[in-house]
C-alpha cells in the first residue's frame, strides 16, 4: 500500500486553490485589474500635473533678511520646502520633486544689492526655466514699487551646465507602480484570505479535509502558496507591463525584478497574516469587508500609495511610516529607481517581519478551524 503524501495532498489543495482564484471575479478586479487601470491612467498622465505651484529648497547659507525672500515667501506660485536631512533633500532634488536649491546672498558691489543663483538637476528641466521668470517678476516687483529710479534690487546669476547634476528621469510611472503593486498585494492578502478561509470553513470543506490524513499545517500552505502563486504572477505582469508601456525605470533589469518580486513575497506574507486574522475574528461574510477595511483603507490612503509620506501633515508622518505598507511601498521604489539592494533596504525589510511576527502571534489567537 502507497504511503500516504502531505505534500502531494498539499500540492493538490494549491492546484484546486489556484483554479479557484483565477475563476473568481473580484480576485482578478482587485488583484489585478483595478491596479493596472490605475497604472494607465497615471502612465498616459506622465509627469506633468499642470500645477502652478513651484517647490524650492533654500540653501544653508541663504540670506533670510531681505525683500526678496520675505516675497518669495509670501508668493502663492513658490513654496519653501523643509527637509529633515540632507538626504532626504537630495532625494526629493533627483527625483525632481523640488525645482531646485534656491539661494539668495548679498552682493559685493552696491548694484545690484542681491544676487540670487539655483541649483537644480536634469529632473527638473521641466521646471526651472518657468520657475526663474517667476522670481524676475518678482523681483521687478520690488525694484518698481520699492525702490523706483534704481538700479535692480536683484539679479540672476544661473548657469545650468555648472549648477545642474545629469541625472535619470524619475517619471510618475516610478511612484505610482510600485504603490499600485503594493495595493494589489495589500488587498489580495487581507481581502482573498479573509473569505478564502471563511468560505472553506463555511461550506464544511475544512471538515471534510480533517476526514483524510492531511494535517493543518499543510492545508494553511497549501492555500497559501496558491496565493503566493496568483500574486507573483500578477507581481510580474504589473511590473513587466509599466517597463514596456510607460518606462518603468528598472535599473538593473532582471536582477531588479527578481528583487522587486523578493519583497512582494515577504509583503504578502505579512498582509496573508492580517487575512487570517479577519478570517478568525468575522463572525458571518457580510462582517469581512468592515474588518478588512480596517486594516486596508488606513494603509492605502497612508501608506505612500499615490503621495509620498512627506505630503502628508506633520502630526500625521509618525503614523503612516509605521504602517508595513508604507515601507513595502519605500523598499520596492529605492529598489527599482535607485537601484538599491535588498541589504540597502534591510530597515524597511526588518519593520515588514517585526509586523509579520505580531500578524501571526494574533492570527494564532483568533483563528478559528470550524
Amino acid at each position: 500500500m502507497q504511503q500516504y503524501s502531505q505534500v502531494r495532498a498539499m500540492l493538490a489543495i494549491t492546484k484546486a486553490s489556484l483554479r479557484a482564484i483565477f475563476r473568481s471575479p473580484s480576485a482578478v478586479i482587485f488583484s489585478f485589474a483595478f491596479p493596472f487601470i490605475f497604472i494607465l491612467v497615471f502612465g498616459f498622465i506622465g509627469g506633468n500635473n499642470g500645477a502652478p505651484v513651484f517647490k524650492i529648497a533654500l540653501a544653508n547659507n541663504c540670506d533670510t533678511t531681505n525683500l526678496l525672500f520675505d516675497s518669495l515667501k509670501a508668493s502663492n506660485r513658490i513654496r519653501i520646502m523643509r527637509f529633515n536631512s540632507a538626504e532626504e533633500l537630495h532625494s526629493s532634488l533627483v527625483k525632481g520633486k523640488i525645482t531646485g536649491i534656491f539661494n539668495i546672498q548679498k552682493s559685493a558691489v552696491n548694484t545690484p544689492a542681491y544676487t540670487y543663483t539655483i541649483s537644480t538637476t536634469s529632473a527638473s528641466d521641466d521646471k526651472w526655466p518657468q520657475f526663474l521668470p517667476v522670481v524676475n517678476s518678482v523681483v521687478d516687483k520690488i525694484s518698481n514699487q520699492q525702490f523706483p529710479n534704481r538700479p535692480t534690487f536683484a539679479r540672476e546669476d544661473f548657469v545650468p551646465q555648472r549648477d545642474r547634476e545629469v541625472i535619470r528621469e524619475y517619471k510618475t510611472i516610478d511612484f505610482i507602480l510600485p504603490g499600485q503593486l503594493g495595493f494589489s498585494l495589500l488587498s489580495s492578502g487581507v481581502f482573498g484570505v479573509a473569505f478564502m478561509f471563511f468560505n472553506l470553513r463555511n461550506t464544511l470543506v475544512l471538515k471534510r479535509f480533517f476526514a483524510t490524513p492531511i494535517s493543518r499545517t499543510y492545508i494553511v500552505l497549501g492555500e497559501g502558496l496558491a496565493r503566493v502563486i496568483f500574486q507573483m504572477i500578477t507581481a510580474i505582469v504589473i511590473i513587466v507591463a509599466g517597463w514596456l508601456l510607460f518606462g518603468f525605470t528598472l535599473v538593473h533589469g532582471v536582477r531588479t525584478v527578481l528583487e522587486m518580486l523578493a519583497l512582494s513575497f515577504i509583503g504578502l506574507i505579512v498582509f496573508m497574516g492580517f487575512g487570517f486574522i479577519v478570517s478568525g475574528l468575522a463572525k458571518n461574510d457580510s462582517s469581512i469587508p468592515p474588518f478588512a477595511n480596517l486594516i486596508t483603507l488606513p494603509q492605502f490612503l497612508l501608506g505612500g500609495t499615490f503621495f509620498g509620506v512627506e505630503a502628508f501633515p506633520r502630526w500625521l508622518q509618525p503614523i503612516s511610516k509605521a504602517l508595513p505598507l508604507t515601507h513595502l511601498n519605500t523598499a520596492m521604489r529605492e529598489v527599482a529607481f535607485e537601484g538599491q539592494n535588498l541589504w540597502d533596504v534591510r530597515n524597511e525589510i526588518g519593520i515588514l517581519l517585526i509586523w509579520c511576527v505580531i500578524a501571526y502571534a494574533v492570527a494564532i489567537k483568533v483563528f478559528k478551524w470550524e
